[in-house]
């Protein structure tokens, strides 16, 4: 290898490290509930100058399609489910929601990011809707059963109220509109499963 591969080598590798040290900057900046922030505050957190910031995306929907992608990247392996068909119902709903709502707050305001971003960002909308199609068959799947049980006529509908149920949306409003805590937001969506899937059995 010549001086000059070394150098050209060497300078890829600065800019690898500060276009990682930006996206893990912005991720920190929203997990800390900073969902706006500056040029300048995402510099400073990524270590560089401000100036610097946009050698190494071409603009700020760059930046932020990036670190949703590296969100999800963090994110895949709490999209296991513990839960199996074969639990008997309350055990499933238990070990299923304490699955989803470990992804949901581990999403954290990325995800209240990622939800503002698609109206303007067709990638980020594209892939909020991928993620939501995961979530749905995973619910769909697990409760097969008991939604067989259902008649007909109404299934789609608790299918389909039990996917908003359990959705991050969902979450997000009630522990931040309605303030429960994590136990009571777990609570919460656990009853209303048991209330949709089992109807004659909740009290």
């Amino acid at each position: 290898m010549t001086t000059t591969d070394t150098t050209v080598d060497g300078r890829r590798q600065r800019r690898d490290r500060n276009r990682e040290a930006v996206v893990e900057a912005l991720l920190a900046l929203y997990r800390e509930g900073n969902l706006t922030p500056s040029a300048d505050e995402i510099a400073e957190r990524a270590g560089i100058s401000a100036r610097s910031l946009f050698r190494y995306f071409d603009d700020v929907d760059g930046l932020v399609r990036t670190a949703v992608a590296r969100q999800q990247e963090h994110l895949e392996p709490l999209y296991a489910l513990s839960a199996t068909r074969g639990q008997p119902l309350d055990e499933r709903i238990a070990a299923f929601v304490a699955d989803r709502v470990r992804l949901l707050e581990a999403m954290g305001s990325v995800g209240e990011v990622a939800r503002s971003a698609r109206a303007r960002q067709p990638v980020i909308a594209a892939e909020v809707g991928r993620i939501r199609a995961v979530l749905r068959s995973q619910v769909v799947d697990l409760f097969a059963d008991a939604l067989d049980a259902v008649s007909e006529r109404e299934r789609p509908a608790v299918a389909a109220t039990i996917d908003v149920a359990t959705s991050w949306e969902a979450h997000h409003l009630l522990r931040t509109d309605q303030g429960l805590s994590r136990a009571a937001a777990s609570r919460a969506m656990a009853t209303a499963l048991r209330r949709l899937l089992a109807p004659g059995a909740v009290a």
